[in-house]
């Protein structure tokens, strides 16, 4: 199953969720309804008591109270529904701290924190969307994780204190992974919009409980036993609710559960990961299970945060592990179980002696940054253009090649270039270093404007990053601008527009925009407009490709001619392109007079097509990009740029067919 099959998937269950609503809506408004007319059948001593006086007494007819019983309900699910709704606005982080997620921060001591933060910048550099935040459930000691916000560029992953203690690399690896195919699928955006509409539902339970507990509360007065009988039907209506909205999150959940453990498989190419972080949960004693409350994010978690009696919103474990390994067997777990045993026995012992928090891990896994790694050792030629140096590599499959490429940018970033990216105070001077010119002249006039824009403390931390480390090489340059954008976010907003304006006003410094900066210009309106205002963004349209051939047509010319010098080769990427798109080919030679005019036309307008025509889109742009079976610095970040305006990942290897996946 590929992304864009995925993102197709995502709308119709969109469809079949406000359709789920509305019966559950429909459901819990005939309770209350029916509450009421046997209210006002029933009557009761202290029935006049809750009546205007003008009523009392007096025969009522129930259509009308009916059609005020209808409208309050209504009025009371909607209000509730839209202030949560407005109080996840903020996105992934807000779920995190609400259930107690401890931020990562820019250099955390934790070496299991360090390997976490490592792991999900990985993943998401070799997937192309933006870096999630990162939280720890603290005082979790189950194995369990989950991933929310409402577009990838407010997208937050937290993990629990027993996941990162338990699982070795390669599990947490396949965790992430599971959690990451989650964001880039559109998942979250259901599952953020899904708690805010439940919320409305559970919100006639919560009334029920407070007129139960003052009618407890008023066992002299008069209408107390009216009160608290009616606050008690009102629990029971919103355990109808609940129902309902178990009976939405099992429909919505369990089958993309199986295509996020199949998307890990395809994406880390190792199911022993995540097929050993599962098979990890069914032994452990507390499993996957949390002690907060989880029933608003139940359909969020990698695995079963709470027990159920019905309608679970996961698929059993040994299914999951059962479809990702055909030979597996629950005889497996017993043997399992018994090695972990005996394992935790030696342990104690151990530690008795002497323990590390980080035993058994080794310095990569722990997030030791001991030294550099050669990459011409260990990547292929598929590897993505900003990998260094890929000169006499070996080939790798192509979702291996973005994920090791990944591994080995982030290992090559200087630490104190790194620290800076992490940090929300030092990212602004970061991403004014990425933007420097190496011209003296250029450069000095560059330093005002940081210190005119952001102020004199911001141009003091440049001048320190400019003094202190080497400059980045251009394939670090993107990525780490990449792995700032979660530390620019928590910026105040105010801040992020003068930010903004900062950058336009560096790039255009020295009269010209080059590919880098004309990229990185584009990665930061989008990924901090889309985090600033994370419900408004429409990831997807509904066009087809033929309702933009124009505006494709001319996107695959401007990037022909921007990674083909040679004349001929330019034509033949450009008819391999249209090809692919299965656009018609131009009568003759196309010419373009400014790429970067040409791609400010045409990306806005191709946001408005729908997942599968972005994914033959983006497939065609693969073809022409590696029509000539290289890719320079300037395609991979162009393409990288083109995917971030489109809200789609970066294609891990271009297929045979022409797919993307």
């Amino acid at each position: 199953m590929r992304f864009f099959e995925h993102q197709e998937r995502a709308r119709r269950r969109t469809r079949a969720l406000v359709l789920l609503f509305a019966l559950a809506v429909v459901a819990v408004v005939v309770a209350v309804d029916v509450l009421v007319l046997g209210v006002l059948t029933l009557g009761g001593a202290d029935l006049p008591t809750l009546l205007p006086e003008d009523a009392q007494g007096a025969a009522l007819d129930p259509v009308p109270v009916l059609g005020w019983s209808t409208l309050v309900t209504l009025a009371v699910i909607g209000t509730a529904s839209l202030a949560r709704a407005a109080w996840l606005r903020s996105g992934g982080a807000q779920v995190a701290r609400e259930l107690g997620g401890v931020e990562v921060g820019a250099d955390p001591a934790d070496p299991l924190q360090r390997r976490l933060r490592n792991l999900v910048e990985e993943m998401a550099l070799a997937a192309g969307v933006p870096v999630p935040e990162v939280f720890v459930l603290e005082r979790e000691p189950a194995i369990n994780a989950f991933a929310a916000g409402f577009t990838p560029a407010d997208a937050a992953i937290a993990v629990t204190r027993g996941a990162l203690e338990k699982l070795d690399r390669d599990q947490l690896q396949g965790v992430i992974a599971h959690e990451m195919s989650h964001i880039v699928n559109g998942d979250t955006r259901i599952d953020i919009r899904l708690m805010a509409a439940l919320f409305g539902i559970l919100a006639i339970s919560l009334i029920g409980r407070q007129l139960s507990g003052a009618g407890v509360r008023r066992l002299g007065s008069r209408s107390s036993g009216s009160v608290a009988l009616l606050g008690w039907a009102l629990r029971l209506i919103g355990a109808l609710g609940l129902l309902a909205g178990r009976l939405v999150k099992a429909a919505l959940a369990r089958q993309r559960e199986y295509l996020a453990d199949a998307s890990a498989v395809q994406f880390t190419r190792n199911p022993a990961g995540i097929g050993g972080a599962l098979r990890r949960i069914a032994v452990e004693p507390g499993g996957s299970l949390l002690t907060v409350d989880t029933e608003e994010v139940s359909h969020m978690t990698f695995g079963e945060g709470t027990r159920t009696w019905l309608l679970s919103s996961h698929p059993p474990l040994a299914e999951r592990i059962r479809r990702i390994d055909p030979s597996f067997h629950p005889a497996q777990l017993v043997a399992l179980a018994k090695r972990l045993a005996a394992s935790r026995e030696a342990d104690q012992g151990a530690a008795r002696a002497a323990a590390r928090p980080d035993r058994g891990l080794d310095a990569r896994a722990a997030g030791s940054r001991s030294g550099p790694l050669d990459p011409a050792a260990q990547m292929g030629d598929e590897a993505p253009a900003w990998v260094p140096d890929r000169a006499g590599l070996t080939r790798l499959d192509g979702a291996q090649a973005a994920l090791l490429a990944a591994a080995l940018v982030v290992e090559s970033l200087p630490d104190g270039l790194l620290a800076a990216a992490r940090s929300p105070e030092w990212a602004p001077a970061l991403l004014c270093l990425l933007l420097l010119s190496q011209a003296g002249e250029i450069q000095e006039r560059q330093r005002l404007v940081v210190a005119r824009r952001l102020g004199a403390e911001a141009e003091g931390r440049l001048a320190h990053l400019i003094a202190e480390h080497p400059a980045p090489t251009p394939r670090q340059r993107l990525p780490l601008a990449e792995i700032a954008f979660p530390a620019l976010k928590r910026r105040p907003r105010e801040d992020l527009a003068r930010l903004g304006e900062t950058a336009r006003e560096l790039i255009h410094a020295d009269g010209e925009v080059d590919v880098f900066e004309y990229a990185l210009a584009r990665m930061l309106a989008v990924q901090i407009g889309d985090a600033l205002d994370p419900p408004r963004v429409r990831p997807n349209g509904r066009l087809d490709l033929a309702d933009r051939r124009a505006e494709a047509s001319a996107l695959i010319l401007a990037l022909a001619r921007l990674g083909h010098a040679d004349e001929a080769a330019a034509r033949a990427a450009e008819a391999a392109g249209l090809a692919a798109a299965g656009l018609p080919q131009p009568g003759g030679p196309r010419l373009i007079e400014d790429w970067r005019e040409t791609l400010d036309g045409v990306l806005t307008p191709l946001n408005d097509l729908r997942p599968r025509a972005k994914g033959t889109l983006i497939a065609a742009l693969t073809t022409t990009v590696t029509h000539d079976r290289q890719v320079t610095v300037a395609e991979g970040e162009i393409l990288r740029a083109i995917c971030a305006v489109l809200h789609v990942p970066l294609p891990m290897a271009p297929a045979a067919n022409g797919a993307v996946g």
